[in-house]
């Protein structure tokens, strides 16, 4: 008996090569973009990157970071960064300049925190192996773990699990995320875009993404326009929707290229 691998069908309208997207990118007014493993090379921020942030700003061409970091992090990258805001812990919270606003409802964040730390203990006694992120005690609305040495079987029961308690759970290249199950990426930035950015519509926004944790980034129905850096072909099979199009390098120098196409399509 011949045994078939039967591959996932990928759509006509996803990953499409990044020189067909000139239509798209004349009209991008705004780019929300991930943070690790799209924006950085082998974990580190580029001068090729800061070059290209500051083209987009000369452009007027407004950048908000939407990361699953966290909001200790992610409060410098709002500061630092020449960007129009930053979205962390996946949906969690924005920061621009020096406002802080929540974008999910916690209404004890001593108590919220405790929650979230009875569930990674559940999650413990099933993998003994996982421990708390270096970051986690920089964090407010999630509660996160290195996503390294865990299988996808491993991340699929991790995910029943937290559903099963009332929880949402997401990963990335780096980390495994519990969280509020209504936080994510796409409904944080909708929020920001609806209350900050309300003069552009969502056919002028471009979303880029490269892991899970960026999937809702990539959903056409809200955000038609989105890309994936290439590195985002490893995770094609674990995705529910793929992005429109794909750059042809990886990481932050992906992103790059993207940026050079965009600005010669204005």
């Amino acid at each position: 008996m011949i045994s078939l691998t039967i591959m996932p069908l990928i759509p006509p309208t996803a990953l499409r090569p990044l020189a067909e997207s000139d239509q798209a990118l004349s009209q991008i007014q705004l780019i929300a973009t991930d943070m690790d493993g799209t924006l950085t090379i082998d974990e580190k921020f580029t001068p090729q990157l800061f070059q290209a942030l500051q083209k987009l700003q000369q452009a007027q061409i407004a950048v908000i970071v939407i990361t699953g970091r966290s909001a200790g992090w992610v409060n410098a990258v709002n500061h630092y960064f020449p960007v129009a805001g930053a979205i962390c812990e996946n949906g969690g919270l924005f920061y621009q300049g020096d406002t802080t606003e929540f974008l999910v409802d916690i209404p004890d964040i001593t108590q919220h925190r405790q929650n979230l730390a009875a569930m990674f203990q559940q999650l413990q006694q099933r993998f003994p192996q996982i421990q708390e992120a270096s970051d986690n005690r920089f964090r407010l609305t999630d509660w996160t773990f290195d996503v390294a040495g865990l299988s996808q079987a491993d991340l699929a029961v991790m995910d029943q699990q937290c559903a099963a308690a009332g929880w949402g759970f997401t990963y990335s290249t780096v980390q495994c995320h519990i969280k509020p199950h209504e936080q994510s990426k796409a409904n944080g930035l909708q929020y920001v875009l609806q209350q900050h950015f309300s003069a552009i519509s969502l056919a002028q926004v471009m979303t880029i993404g490269d892991s899970p944790n960026d999937v809702s980034l990539f959903n056409p129905v809200i955000f038609p326009n989105s890309t994936g850096v290439q590195n985002v072909s490893r995770y094609t099979d674990q995705l529910a929707h793929l992005p429109r199009f794909i750059t042809p390098s990886p990481e932050g120098k992906g992103f790059c290229e993207l940026v050079d196409r965009l600005i010669c399509s204005k």
